[in-house]
Formats: structure tokens, sequence, C-alpha cells
């Protein structure tokens, strides 16, 4: 075997392992930068999802729509306004819990028109704030659910109490978090 030959059986194999090695480390890098992008709901769309691949690919075109998306800080009169009308809410939720937790509902998707996210309904809605709320989306699902019992009747006072502190923590982080980037 010739010196040439010899330099090319030993460079070719170490060439395709470096490649694959830097690969591996590439996707191992892509992956952990979306479970600290996305959080729980990271785990949540690969256990839901038909494979890893397909389910990052979906929370990747996540990102890149809501990179569209014209979204902006609420100017402090907004957030006042906003305050005080969740106030309000938390006030009224004694007399009236169905009542409150229906429109809780409602002000959250308030708030999120006025950010500018586009209100296509709410699994589209979850997806988009899945990108930089995903801390408390599964507040905002939760509270949902019950929000959707309220309206056939069927949630209980403790429910709507949980319900009511579910969408708190969504609104406070609607109001407070810069939009990124």
């Amino acid at each position: 075997m010739s010196t040439t030959a010899t330099l090319i059986a030993i460079i070719v194999p170490i060439a395709i392992i470096v490649a694959l090695a830097a690969m591996g480390l590439w996707i191992t890098v892509r992956r952990r930068r979306l479970r600290e992008r996305f959080g729980p709901e990271y785990s949540r769309a690969v256990s839901s999802g038909d494979s890893r691949l397909s389910s990052e690919s979906e929370l990747r075109s996540r990102e890149k729509r809501h990179a569209d998306l014209d979204l902006k800080e609420l100017p402090p009169e907004d957030r006042e306004r906003y305050t005080e009308q969740w106030k309000g809410l938390e006030q009224d939720f004694v007399d009236k819990p169905d009542t409150s937790v229906d429109e809780a509902d409602r002000l959250i998707t308030r708030v999120m028109a006025d950010r500018g996210y586009p209100l296509e309904g709410y699994e589209q809605r979850v997806k988009d704030l899945s990108v930089e709320h995903s801390g408390t989306l599964d507040q905002y699902r939760a509270a949902h659910e019950v929000a959707l019992l309220t309206r056939s009747g069927g949630a209980t006072t403790e429910q709507l109490r949980g319900a009511m502190v579910r969408y708190r923590a969504l609104f406070r982080d609607l109001l407070n978090k810069p939009v990124s980037e």
C-alpha cells in the first residue's frame, strides 16, 4: 500500500468521525436551545408529537411565526388601565365567580391583541404564546378549560378560584414581559 493510500485510509475515517461529532454537537445545541426557550412546552410538544424531530420542527416554526409578529410592549397607561380592570375582576369574583372567570379570559385576549398577538383561535394563541410565555402557558390552558366549563355551567367555585389564580399568572406575564428582539 502506498503512503498516499495509507494517509487516505487514515484521514477519511477521521474526517467522517469529526463530521459526525460536529453534527451531533450541532443537534444537541439546537435541542438545548429549544428546551431552554420553550421550557415545559418543549416536553409537552415532544411527548404529544409524532416524533422528536417533527415536534422540534413545529417549535422552530412557532419561533419563525413569532419573529414575524409585530409585538409591542404596552404603554404604562394601558398597563395601568388593564391592572385596574383586573383588580375589578378579582373584587367581583366574590359575588360573580363564573362571570369573573369569563371576563378574565376575555381580558387576557384583549391584552394579547393590544400587544400585537393575532387572535386566530385558542390553539393558535397558545402556540404564539409558547415562544415567550411558556412558563405560564400551562396556567393559561388550565384556566381556559375552567372558563369553558363555566360557560356550560359545570365549574365548581374552587375550580373558578383556581382559574383566576392561573389567569393572573399569565396576565402579569403579558403585562410585564418585554418584547424580545
